[in-house]
C-alpha cells in the first residue's frame, strides 16, 4: 500500500514537473514574438484630411572639394568665350588615340573655400549657393559683357543610403532640391525590417566635423526639419528593428522557436518513459 502511496506521490512530481517544462517553453515562445512597429509613414497625419506643413531651406551651399560645372552665353558668344574653361579629352589612358567628343572642364573650390575664375580672378565662394554665385558672376561679367547668362551646377552631389533599404548604395543627385524621402525611394524604400522611427543621418560639416541626428518617419514634424533636405556627402543610415536583430543573433527566428519545441518535446518524452518505467515496476 505505501508502495503504491510511494508511486502516486512521484507520478504528481512528475507531472508538476512535466507542467512547467510546458510553461517555460510558452513564456520563451512568447518572448520570442518582438513587439510590432509601424510602417506608416506620418503616421501622426492619418486622421488628417488636409493642412499646412511649414517650409524649410532646401538651397545646398557650397563648401570646400565641390565640383562645379560654371557656364557663361550671352548674345554674342565671342563676348563671353574667355569666361568659360576650354574642352577637355574625356579619352582614358587605354584609348587616347580614340577620337571623343569634348566635355567641358569644372571647377574644384579649394580648402580656403575658393575658385580662379578665368577674366575675374579668385572669388571666395564658401558657403554661397550657386545661384548666389551666378548672381555674382553676372554682376562682375556685366561690366564688360551687356546680359550676360550664367549657370552654375554642382556636379558631384552624392548621398550614401545604407542599412535596411532594398538598393543600398551611392547616389548621384542631378538636382539640389533633395529629401530623406527622395533618397529613400532612390534606394528603394525600406525593407519591411527597418526601423522608421529611428534613421541616422551623418553630416560632415564646413570646419570638418561630422555631426548626426536621428530622424523619424513617422513624425510629420520632419518635413519642416532643417534635416529633411539633404546635402552632399550626407550618409543616411537605416537601423534594423528587433526583429531583424533577432534573426540575426538566432539565425532565424522559426528555427529557434523549432529547437525550442523540440527540446521541449525531448523531455516531455523523457519524462513520460520515466513514469512509465516506475509504474511498471
Amino acid at each position: 500500500m505505501s508502495r503504491l502511496v510511494e508511486q502516486s506521490s512521484l507520478f504528481i512530481d512528475m507531472r508538476t514537473i512535466l507542467h512547467i517544462i510546458i510553461l517555460s517553453a510558452a513564456l520563451m515562445l512568447t518572448a520570442c514574438n518582438a513587439p510590432k512597429s509601424s510602417l506608416t509613414y506620418f503616421e501622426d497625419l492619418s486622421d488628417t484630411q488636409s493642412g499646412t506643413l511649414p517650409s524649410t531651406d532646401y538651397e545646398i551651399k557650397l563648401r570646400p572639394d565641390d565640383e562645379l560645372l560654371i557656364t557663361v552665353t550671352s548674345l554674342v558668344p565671342e563676348a563671353t568665350a574667355e569666361y568659360n574653361l576650354p574642352l577637355s579629352n574625356p579619352a582614358t589612358q587605354n584609348n587616347i588615340m580614340t577620337p571623343s567628343q569634348g566635355k567641358q572642364q569644372t571647377y574644384i573650390v579649394d580648402k580656403s573655400g575658393d575658385i580662379k575664375f578665368p577674366g575675374i580672378g579668385m572669388l571666395h565662394v564658401d558657403g554661397m549657393t550657386t545661384s548666389q554665385l551666378a548672381s555674382l558672376l553676372v554682376k562682375k561679367i556685366s561690366a564688360q559683357v551687356e546680359d550676360p547668362y550664367v549657370k552654375v551646377v554642382l556636379v558631384n552631389f552624392r548621398i550614401n543610403v545604407m542599412g535596411e533599404v532594398n538598393r543600398p548604395g551611392s547616389i548621384d543627385v542631378n538636382r539640389e532640391r533633395y529629401s530623406i524621402l527622395d533618397a529613400l525611394a532612390d534606394a528603394g524604400d525600406l525593407t519591411q525590417y527597418g526601423e522608421r522611427d529611428n534613421i541616422l543621418l551623418v553630416r560632415e560639416e564646413n570646419d570638418g566635423t561630422k555631426t548626426f541626428h536621428h530622424l523619424n518617419l513617422n513624425d510629420s514634424e520632419l518635413l519642416s526639419s532643417p534635416y529633411f533636405y539633404l546635402q552632399q556627402n550626407d550618409v543616411v543610415c537605416v537601423n534594423p528593428n528587433k526583429i531583424r536583430k533577432d534573426n540575426s543573433k538566432y539565425n532565424q527566428n522559426n528555427a529557434f522557436k523549432l529547437s525550442v519545441v523540440s527540446a521541449v518535446t525531448g523531455a516531455c518524452s523523457v519524462i513520460a518513459s520515466l513514469i512509465i518505467a516506475l509504474v511498471i515496476r
